[in-house]
């Protein structure tokens, strides 16, 4: 809640109606998640990003029937620019998959976050080589802290779908840690604390979108 008592609901509802002032309170208090969002994905084009999802929001208000938070719904709102975005830069005309092709694979380079702990930059690494479904799913389980009923909301799917889906993407993960830890012990590191390595780096992302200003 707002500190001027006002829901994220009711903010929405009176930004839709041309309070500008509204709209403004909105996008501070979501700003960080969907920076959050962005940033292990999309590098540059992380603010823009932002921008669209908020225009976005607005455009396709109408959907927004209250069944869901405000939060599950704009975090679905940026999960289809993001698959828009990747389908738009296909390398060479190529049709891109989100199901089965992963940041990487889009043909962006490394990752620009720069994280102090070998186990984080393993990590950010590994995320970006799943396909980007999967690293969706997984950034919002580890970095929002969402429940598999509000991923659920998210994708649209149901909820024991989302729950197989975290435990296959915890498997991707995995494979890829393995293939690309550089020594035993850093692997066996990441992967016997997988959990607090990856929710470890959402400190890791507003720390570095802090020092972009």
């Amino acid at each position: 809640m707002a500190e001027d008592g006002r829901t994220d609901e009711e903010l929405f509802r009176a930004w839709c109606e041309g309070d500008r002032k509204s709209g403004h309170a909105l996008f501070v208090r979501h700003f960080g998640s969907m920076r959050r969002f962005f940033a292990n994905k999309a590098d540059d084009d992380v603010e823009d990003l932002v921008q669209r999802t908020f225009m976005a929001c607005v455009e396709s208000r109408a959907r927004f029937e209250q069944r869901s938070s405000f939060r599950t719904y704009l975090f679905g709102i940026a999960r289809n620019i993001l698959r828009e975005h990747f389908r738009r830069r296909g390398r060479d005309g190529a049709t891109f998959d989100p199901e089965a092709q992963s940041v990487c694979d889009s043909g962006a380079g490394p990752s620009t976050i720069m994280a102090a702990r070998e186990e984080q930059r393993l990590m950010l690494a590994a995320l970006r080589r799943i396909p980007l479904e999967h690293q969706i799913l997984l950034e919002l389980y580890f970095w929002e802290r969402l429940t598999a009923r509000r991923i659920a909301e998210i994708f649209e799917l149901p909820e024991n779908t989302i729950r197989s889906r975290i435990r296959r993407g915890r498997r991707l993960l995995s494979e890829q840690l393995e293939k690309l830890a550089g020594t035993r012990a850093l692997r066996e590191s990441v992967q016997e604390g997988l959990d607090d390595w990856a929710e470890s780096l959402r400190g890791v992302i507003d720390a570095a979108a802090a020092e972009r200003g």
